[in-house]
């Protein structure tokens, strides 16, 4: 279920508020009169979303997936024994 918050009520408690998305991947709606109008989101789970709208990163995916299904993969020796 959506979690909302009237902007009134946002606007008395918005430590509280804050408090409820911080530390999880969560959000929380702000609605006046009833309609959703914003949004406030944690700060990683903003991150998140601003990847997956990158063509960058979604091409950078899905060509791990394919690497990965035809067996190009590097071992943690491979790709970190030097740092040792």
């Amino acid at each position: 279920m959506l979690k909302t918050v009237e902007a009134s009520t946002l606007r008395n408690n918005l430590a509280d508020v804050m408090g409820e998305v911080t530390g999880k991947k969560d959000y929380v709606l702000v609605t006046r009169r009833s309609k959703p109008m914003a949004a406030l989101v944690n700060l990683d789970f903003l991150e998140d979303l601003l990847a997956l709208s990158s063509k960058d990163y979604l091409k950078s995916v899905r060509q791990a997936r394919a690497d990965y299904k035809a067996g190009r993969v590097s071992s943690h020796q491979e790709v970190f024994g030097h740092l040792g």
